[in-house]
């Protein structure tokens, strides 16, 4: 991989978020909205709740986790969809570029456009709800890294959609997380949910994730086996998804659909 092809890759994206306030302010709005509506349902929980006195911290922390991989997965989308929404997309792949290097470059520039909407979001948590999510410790970083490639993987296999079936699969972008947060265990136990869907939620990373979250949160106990878990099981899931990708990139460009992508 060319380093400096990466990084002129990843420039370009950086110098569209620069240029466009609207932009900043969509990265910013959203996951700040989302810590002011969980953490005034959650204090109310709190108020009106015998069930745990930490509802507060457990829910908020939960949001902040979870937004922080729909921001991963959503910003990997949406560079994808700004190529073809400017009619550049043809260009990116007919351009010396390898697609571990188009991969490398938008992998790490979504991880800055998730953080320029999670750290304010994260702050603002802190005066407001005395909720600090890095009370999660030294794990929190574990939890983020799986979090993020998790969440890069399913940026991965919706863009794998759009290059199989074109701009008609924009929507799976939007609903793909949405589909997968009842299963993920965010807000509540495994035990919650039915025997078979917790056979399948178990197949997910967040499952072990959020566990983890819960533990040293409600219980002071970091367990290791979740960590490891959910790291084994968020690197399957992203070999697997960079497979698709490649498949996907052969398949479009066999039958010659990717010049008419952003048409």
């Amino acid at each position: 991989m060319n380093l400096s092809k990466i990084y002129g890759l990843s420039l370009r994206h950086i110098y569209l978020i620069k240029s466009s306030f609207p932009r900043v302010l969509d990265l910013i709005y959203w996951p700040t909205i989302q810590i002011f509506l969980w953490g005034f349902i959650s204090k109310f929980f709190t108020l009106n709740s015998d069930y745990y006195s930490n509802t507060v911290g457990v829910i908020l922390t939960a949001a902040i986790l979870y937004d922080f991989l729909f921001r991963s997965s959503i910003s990997f989308n949406m560079m994808f969809l700004e190529e073809i929404w400017s009619r550049n997309f043809t260009n990116l792949f007919i351009a010396p570029l390898k697609l571990s290097e188009i991969i490398t470059a938008l992998t790490l520039t979504a991880i800055i456009r998730t953080l320029i909407g999670m750290i304010p979001a994260a702050i603002i948590a802190i005066p407001l709800f005395g909720v600090s999510v890095f009370k999660l410790g030294p794990i929190l970083i574990f939890l983020l890294i799986n979090l993020y490639l998790f969440g890069v993987s399913l940026g991965l296999l919706v863009t794998s959609g759009l290059l199989r079936f074109g701009p008609s699969f924009e929507n799976i972008a939007w609903a793909s997380l949405f589909f997968l947060a009842p299963l993920g265990c965010i807000y509540y136990p495994v035990e919650i949910l039915p025997h078979t869907l917790q056979v399948v939620a178990n197949l997910l990373p967040l499952v072990h994730i959020f566990e983890e979250m819960r533990s040293i949160l409600m219980q002071n106990y970091v367990d290791v086996q979740n960590v490891i878990l959910s790291t084994f099981i968020s690197l399957i899931y992203f070999v697997f998804s960079v497979i698709v990708f490649y498949l996907a990139y052969k398949g479009a460009k066999k039958k010659g659909t990717l010049i008419n992508m952003g048409e």
